[in-house]
């Protein structure tokens, strides 16, 4: 086991590495930007380590920083977190080859994934239902409106380094083809520096459901069940649930073990979760993300496992703690994202927290980083809060919810609470009637008037 690691992130990532660590008595690093001095993450790590300015890319982005940090204090490994660093191979290569543990998968796997459509061609290998689409790359215009022609209409445009929703675009028709096939290798080269795009057809009436995967790179995986992360705006996930309501313990244990066999078959090592399209009891593979996700609580609650822990020992050489038949779901969780912004446009507010109250109760967890007269920067991200409640069944885990949301106080910003209390009055969010598509229409008719 490691003695002390290095937490390459901020907030309340950076706070949830430190608690695991201090549990298995290793030592933490917390590094910092000038503009994170007084966070939370640095008052609780045992050590900190300033590595630069304000800006993302002269601190948390910065390699040779991040590097001298571990040299300055011995720390022996590093956690990503999620964000910034952590599904970059370079520099989980540079971590490697200055003698350090990148406590996630290797280089190769998060390169093999970071391409989406290498991604693609490899889980079509390994087994992995795929969405029907281009081969590779499409280069010009007449080949998309070629294969367009051919899957049939409506289609999507996804710029294969893309991510976050850029890069995406929807084609209808035919007629639709030309602005988006230019449109989305703009996007994808002003915000990834690569112009090439795929194509693939265009559900009509998904769910976004994600399987959480774990191996030990020998060989070994499990399958922790699924999440339905399909409430989202701009493709930006604000409200996740596991298990998922529209997902039978059949399919369940047929798409799991689909994914775990597909890791184990590739040596993969660590926390990964297989993002698919859900529709008509079908699942198709959108991506791999190649780390541990803002959403693993609700994965954690309902298992009653500790994944940041089972990251730790995996990259220390230790064996998982639990195999595939000692992984039972009980009852379900919900995550809310809390952001940093004004409703209804979901304008960032950054500013100083006049008061702050976490809520509390049996089931309820809140994982961040705020406290009174704490300042959010506006350099970064805007989540500041993720609630998670835990029930014996959907509806106890909706009411928990409801009085935890009540119970929270942030105050001396604009936060997306409201949002989280409107929602739980609608009867499709209450029934589990949604899909990718229902929460960017409902704030057409709700919030936006």
């Amino acid at each position: 086991m490691f003695n002390k690691i290095l937490v390459a992130n901020r907030g309340e990532i950076a706070l949830r590495v430190i608690r695991a660590a201090r549990e298995m008595g290793v030592g933490s690093v917390a590094v910092h930007s000038t503009a994170d001095s007084d966070a939370m993450h640095v008052r609780m790590a045992d050590e900190s380590v300033c590595i630069g300015p304000p800006s993302a890319t002269d601190s948390y982005l910065s390699v040779p920083a991040i590097i001298s940090a571990c040299e300055i204090t011995g720390a022996e490994a590093i956690h990503p977190g999620y964000g910034f660093l952590s599904e970059n191979a370079n520099f989980v290569q540079i971590v490697q080859d200055h003698g350090l543990t990148f406590i996630g998968p290797t280089a190769e796997h998060i390169r093999v994934m970071g391409d989406k459509i290498t991604a693609k061609d490899t889980m079509k290998a390994l087994g992995v239902p795929c969405v029907p689409g281009s081969d590779g790359g499409v280069p010009t215009l007449a080949e998309a409106k070629r294969i367009g022609d051919e899957i049939g209409y409506p289609v999507i445009i996804k710029a294969t380094a893309g991510g976050g929703g850029r890069g995406m675009k929807v084609a209808e028709t035919a007629k639709d083809m030309e602005s988006a096939f230019l449109t989305a290798r703009a996007e994808g080269k002003s915000n990834f520096g690569n112009d090439e795009v795929y194509i693939e057809k265009y559900l009509q009436s998904p769910r976004h459901i994600e399987i959480q995967v774990f191996g030990d790179g020998k060989g070994r995986a499990v399958h922790l069940g699924e999440r339905d992360c399909s409430l989202q705006r701009r493709h930006q996930k604000v409200f996740e649930e596991a298990p998922g309501p529209s997902i039978t313990p059949e399919l369940r244990a047929k798409i799991g073990k689909v994914c775990a066999d597909a890791v184990a078959k590739i040596d993969y090592a660590g926390a990964g979760t297989i993002e698919f399209l859900f529709e008509n009891n079908e699942f198709y593979f959108i991506e791999m993300n190649t780390r541990l996700q803002v959403e693993h609580p609700v994965t954690e609650a309902i298992f009653g496992v500790d994944l940041v822990r089972e990251q730790i020992r995996v990259a220390s050489g230790l064996p998982m703690s639990f195999q595939q038949d000692d992984l039972h779901i009980n009852g379900h969780a919900i995550e809310v994202r809390i952001n940093a912004e004004k409703l209804p446009n979901f304008a960032p507010s950054p500013g100083r927290i006049s008061q702050y109250h976490a809520p509390g109760g049996l089931g309820v967890r809140m994982d961040s980083a705020l406290y009174d007269g704490y300042s959010i920067p506006p350099y970064y991200d805007s989540l500041i809060g993720k609630l998670i409640v835990h029930g014996r069944d959907r509806p106890e885990a909706l009411a928990r919810l409801n009085r935890a949301l009540g119970e929270l106080i942030v105050d001396g910003v604009h936060t997306t609470v409201p949002l989280f209390h409107e929602l739980l009055q609608d009867p499709d969010v209450n029934s589990g009637e949604y899909n990718i598509h229902w929460l960017e229409k409902w704030l057409l008719t709700h919030l936006n008037g």
